[in-house]
C-alpha cells in the first residue's frame, strides 16, 4: 500500500516543531492535505458505521442539573478503552506506520508498553486537568519526541509527527473514548448535554499543535468531522498484525496477561466500531454488546458507593508524577 500526498505549506514541519498557526474563522481550510474535500462532500460513513452503539439508559433528569464536563470522566474505568483508542489512532496509516516505524526506541509502544500507557493516559490528565504551564512542558516533551518521528526512504507512507490533521485525529480518537466510556458509566447524554461536553474537551488538541480553529466548533461539525475521517482508516496486513498484537496483548508478559486476558480483549473489541471490526477481522455480536453494556451498568452502580479518592485516585497520581518530573527536571515521556 502507497498513501502519498504532496506536502502543504500549512502542515510543514521542521526538524525544530511545528510551524505557527495562522488564525481563520473556517475550521475546515486546515484540512488541506489528508481531508480537502470536508467543507465540499457529504461523509459516505454512517455514525452507525464509525460509533459503538450505546443503548443503556439516558442520564436521569436530576443529574442535568450538573452539565457533563470531561473533569468528571478520569475516573478508573475511563481508561478501559485505552487499547481500542490507540488502535483506532493507528487506523490513519500515516499514524499508524508513525508508531511502528518510530525511532524513539524508549516510548515504543511494543518494546515499552506501560511506559507508552502512562505518557499517553498522562497526557489526558494534563490536557484535561493541567494548567497552562504544565501543558506547555508536556507538550515540548512530546515535541522533544515528535521530532523524530517522520517517514524515510523505505517507508510506505509519507508522515510527519507535527501534521497538525494528525494530531487532530489523533485528538478525535481521544474525545470518542472519552465520551464512550462517559456515557456508558452515566447514561447517554441530551444533546445539549453532549454540546457542553463536546466543548470541554477541546483541549485534547489545542494541548498540542492544533489551534482551536481547527477544533470543529460544534458537535454537529464533529460528527460530519468523525465520519469523513474515518474513510481514511485503511488496515494494511503490516498494521493489522501489529493491531492484533496489541489486541492480544502480546506485548506484555504471560504471567501478567494470561490472567485477564479475556476481559481486557472483551473491552478492547467492545469499544472498537463497527469499522475497525470489518478491517480487522474481529467478531462482535449483539449479544456481546449486551454483555459489554451490562458490565458497565454494574460498574456504574459500583461507582456510586466508591469515594471520588479512589475513582480518580489515578488521575490524581498521573498529575502529581507529572508535578513532580517538572520540579525535578526529569525525562516526562
Amino acid at each position: 500500500m502507497t498513501v502519498d500526498h504532496v506536502p502543504d505549506a500549512a502542515n510543514a514541519a521542521t526538524d525544530k516543531g511545528p510551524e505557527p498557526a495562522a488564525k481563520n474563522t473556517d475550521w475546515t481550510v486546515y484540512h488541506n492535505k489528508y481531508l480537502t474535500e470536508l467543507a465540499t462532500e457529504q461523509p459516505e460513513l454512517r455514525t452507525e458505521q464509525t460509533r459503538i452503539k450505546i443503548s443503556t439508559r439516558k442520564r436521569r433528569v436530576t443529574n442535568l442539573r450538573k452539565p457533563a464536563v470531561v473533569q468528571e470522566s478520569l475516573d478508573f474505568w475511563s481508561f478501559a478503552g485505552a487499547a481500542a483508542n490507540v488502535v483506532m489512532q493507528l487506523g490513519w496509516p500515516e499514524v499508524g506506520y508513525g508508531v511502528m516505524e518510530s525511532k524513539v526506541e524508549t516510548g515504543a509502544l511494543m518494546v515499552h508498553p506501560w511506559k507508552r500507557a502512562r505518557t499517553t493516559t498522562q497526557y489526558l490528565a494534563v490536557a484535561i486537568l493541567g494548567t497552562d504551564e504544565e501543558k506547555a512542558a508536556f507538550r515540548e516533551a512530546v515535541n522533544s519526541a515528535h521530532r523524530h518521528v517522520r517517514d524515510d526512504e523505505r517507508s510506505p507512507v509519507k508522515y510527519n509527527a507535527f501534521n497538525r490533521e494528525l494530531q487532530l485525529w489523533v485528538a478525535a480518537c481521544l474525545f470518542i473514548g472519552i465520551e464512550d466510556s462517559h456515557q456508558l458509566l452515566h447514561g447517554v447524554m441530551a444533546p445539549e448535554e453532549a454540546e457542553g461536553f463536546y466543548q470541554s474537551c477541546k483541549t485534547l488538541g489545542t494541548s498540542l499543535q492544533v489551534p482551536e480553529e481547527m477544533w470543529p466548533p460544534t458537535r454537529a461539525d464533529f460528527d460530519f468531522y468523525w465520519n469523513s475521517a474515518c474513510q481514511r482508516v485503511v488496515i494494511d496486513d503490516t498494521t493489522c498484525d501489529f493491531l492484533n498484537d496489541l489486541v492480544e496483548l502480546r506485548m506484555i508478559t504471560p504471567l501478567l496477561r494470561l490472567p485477564f486476558s479475556n476481559l481486557l480483549r472483551f473491552l478492547t473489541i467492545g469499544f472498537l466500531p463497527p469499522l475497525f471490526h470489518a478491517q480487522l477481522g474481529l467478531e462482535w455480536t449483539d449479544d456481546d454488546r449486551r454483555r459489554f453494556e451490562h458490565l458497565f451498568t454494574f460498574v456504574s452502580v459500583v461507582n456510586k458507593f466508591l469515594p471520588k479518592f479512589i475513582r480518580f485516585g489515578g488521575s490524581r497520581w498521573l498529575m502529581r508524577d507529572l508535578k513532580h518530573r517538572i520540579k525535578h527536571d526529569k525525562a516526562m515521556i
